[in-house]
């Protein structure tokens, strides 16, 4: 019988990486069972909790229940899932646990599930990623800005033992840890957190006879493998390079345990690697206006202040005899004037939903739906709608999103520091034609970064449009208020990157090649 393997999720968010290795099947067979998943901010907890439900759920009855597909599709509120399954709600809540890694409880709990899953599983996989906001570049750009702040005394670098001390307590067969790649410059204590990481993983075993082999992952001629690595950067993954729409580079470290390290030699994948872009992931998805965040909202309001920007762009690049501009705020303002976009919310699944042959849609799309979800709007400053028609129509024409020296003097913020140089990305388009930059929980704040690349729509992305953009299936509901449903998809792990990873893991531990999609 193929081997099957428990997982302990660790940091787990909303479940992205727990998502792929769960999902993962192979002739069959599903190698991977999250046995715990540990998660301590309180809505994407409940997000994992919905997941692990559907997953136990789907595993009895072959389908997701029918109450989870209108309560997906806004037909009722969340029904209470214990009355619909009380043994698959009693399995998700076992699996799912809201608690703080380094807390006794969280250390009790853990131990608890490791005891299980060495009786349960032939060997186990330890995942997860320590939160990344003390490595990434922005966040620490904001802590230098934070009066008094010391490096030594954010705890949030050293999240990573907490990782190493269940990775030393489970021993399990593999690892995966996952970071931002500014973990491989970042410093504490005068030293590079990633040589204290790499010291810490070596000492692992040492006593015990097993010790980890680290591996980072390498791509040639369409396949996928682990290799030894040569210098830190080598563990930087990029995942467009796995069919992901988004140019999303993390850090990605595989540990096998020694006395398997054989196994993973020669041990491959065949990965999606086919370029995925904006337009082909979210083009198809029902087209929206964005709403007017101060002052009075209504279609015709929107229409009058976007035609208006339009017209006055067009105006601005007549006088500069850009014919080609031009002509494209003329089209935005006529179509306009013709229909457009009216809402600002809709649900109605696309034509030809859950039959495309492409494998990406084919795993973003399920037939099961009745309705697209939280494929909502925010509302934006009157001032911020020439900015986002200009950009978006910029990025069509030109092929590249406008720096804030591309703007006309009409649309420049009343900053002083606009034409510094320190704002010059401030309004950035996701470009049709090519894969997303990389999706962050900083869409939460504004949708500066995250701009339609439909001039028509002029708005930033909604929660369904960024979770399609981190490759999450549309059936993957994201709980809590609007700003906590960005967070989690921004901090997650794209499970179609996740899923892959668990192949070439599963494929490195059985010998075995398999398909990686």
């Amino acid at each position: 019988m193929p081997a099957t393997f428990g997982i302990v999720d660790l940091f787990a968010g909303p479940g992205g990486l727990g998502e792929g290795f769960a999902s993962f099947d192979i002739d069959g067979h599903s190698p991977f069972h999250i046995g715990i998943s540990v998660e301590k901010e309180a809505s994407a907890h409940k997000t994992l909790t919905l997941r692990a439900f559907l997953r136990a759920y789907h595993a009895q009855h072959g389908a997701s229940p029918e109450a989870y597909v209108d309560f997906h599709a806004g037909l009722h509120e969340e029904p209470d899932w214990a009355t619909i399954d009380a043994v698959a709600w009693e399995r998700a809540t076992a699996e799912a646990r809201c608690l703080e890694l380094g807390t006794e409880p969280a250390a009790a709990a853990i131990d608890e599930a490791i005891a299980g899953l060495k009786q349960t599983f032939d060997d186990t996989i330890l995942i997860g990623g320590p939160p990344c906001q003390a490595y990434s570049l922005v966040g620490r750009a904001r802590a230098r800005g934070k009066v008094g702040y010391v490096p030594e005394d954010d705890l949030r670098h050293y999240l990573f033992r907490e990782y190493i001390g269940v990775l030393d307590r489970l021993r399990p067969a593999a690892f995966v840890m996952e970071n931002v790649k500014g973990m491989l410059s970042s410093t504490v204590e005068s030293r590079l957190v990633f040589e204290m990481l790499m010291e810490d993983l070596a000492s692992l075993g040492t006593a015990q006879g097993h010790q980890y082999e680290l591996r980072a992952i390498r791509i040639a001629d369409g396949q996928a493998s682990l290799q030894e690595a040569v210098k830190p950067s080598d563990f930087v993954v990029r995942a467009e390079a796995f069919g992901v729409p988004q140019r999303r580079h993390r850090v990605i470290i595989v540990g096998i345990r020694s006395d398997l390290a054989r196994r993973a030699t020669g041990a491959n994948i065949t990965i999606s690697g086919a370029t995925r872009t904006v337009g082909e992931i979210i083009g198809t998805m029902p087209a929206l206006r964005s709403g007017i965040s101060r002052g009075a909202d209504s279609a015709p309001i929107w229409k009058q202040e976007v035609a208006g920007a339009a017209k006055l762009l067009a105006d601005i690049h007549k006088h500069n005899g850009d014919d080609t501009l031009r002509t494209a705020f003329l089209s935005v303002a006529k179509h306009l004037k013709e229909g457009g976009p009216t809402q600002r919310a809709a649900s109605l699944l696309p034509a030809g939903y859950g039959t495309s042959d492409n494998p990406l849609m084919r795993w973003l799309e399920r037939p099961e739906l009745r309705a697209l979800a939280q494929h909502e709007t925010r509302g934006h400053m009157t001032s911020d709608l020439g900015r986002y028609l200009f950009a978006a129509a910029f990025g069509a024409e030109r092929g590249y999103s406008p720096k804030a020296a591309d703007f006309p003097l009409a649309l420049s913020p009343d900053h002083k520091n606009w034409h510094s140089g320190v704002f010059n990305d401030r309004f950035r388009v996701q470009l049709a034609k090519e894969a997303s930059t990389t999706v962050t929980s900083h869409i939460s704040k504004d949708g500066h970064y995250f701009i339609h690349p439909d001039p028509l729509q002029c708005r930033s992305l909604t929660v369904r449009e960024a979770a399609r953009l981190q490759t999450f299936p549309d059936d993957y509901l994201f709980l809590g208020n609007r700003t906590q449903q960005y967070v989690q998809v921004g901090n997650a792990v794209p499970p179609y990157l996740a899923r892959q990873i668990a192949a070439l893991v599963q494929a490195s531990l059985t010998k075995a090649d398999t398909q990686g999609a």
